[in-house]
């Protein structure tokens, strides 16, 4: 059966940055991944007029609960409240969490880890680095720990 991967980002709300979710999308698509897109699968909410706001929030939090994992796009000082929001529920749910920066700016509360501390309750506690993502190319690793999940 297909993995289904919620990716949280902020990159859908700008034009320019949108076109980045396709890479990343096309990495998922190639391991054979389902991929729940926030900013596609509720495009058609936001068209509504009136209280679409409170449908937009729960449809995703019922994408989220139907994924096997997240993966997180948590660029940004600090990242994205939103992703941050939808990664705290993800680790609730005891869901699979990967997260991914490429920004170089320190967003973190202790010298350990590189962001919110809370964040890493999600991972494991020792091989943590092989759910933390620094480049696409990482994401494809075998040294990392996204092929494997999506292999398995």
């Amino acid at each position: 059966m297909k993995k289904k991967l919620y990716l949280a980002s902020p990159y859908g709300f700008s034009k320019q940055t949108k076109k980045l979710l396709y890479e990343f999308i096309n990495i998922f698509i190639d391991l054979n991944i389902e991929v729940y897109e926030p900013f596609e699968r509720t495009k058609h909410i936001i068209q509504k007029e009136g209280k679409w706001a409170y449908e937009l929030a729960r449809s995703n939090f019922q994408d989220l609960k139907k994924c096997d994992c997240i993966f997180a796009i948590v660029n940004g000082t600090p990242p994205d409240e939103g992703v941050m929001i939808e990664l705290g529920i993800a680790i609730a749910l005891k869901k699979e969490i990967f997260l991914f920066r490429d920004d170089f700016r320190n967003c973190s509360d202790s010298n350990q880890y590189p962001l919110n501390l809370m964040l890493f309750l999600g991972l494991p506690k020792d091989n943590w680095k092989k759910y933390y993502f620094e480049s696409l190319q990482d994401i494809k690793s075998n040294k990392k720990g996204f092929v494997k999940w999506a292999k398995e």
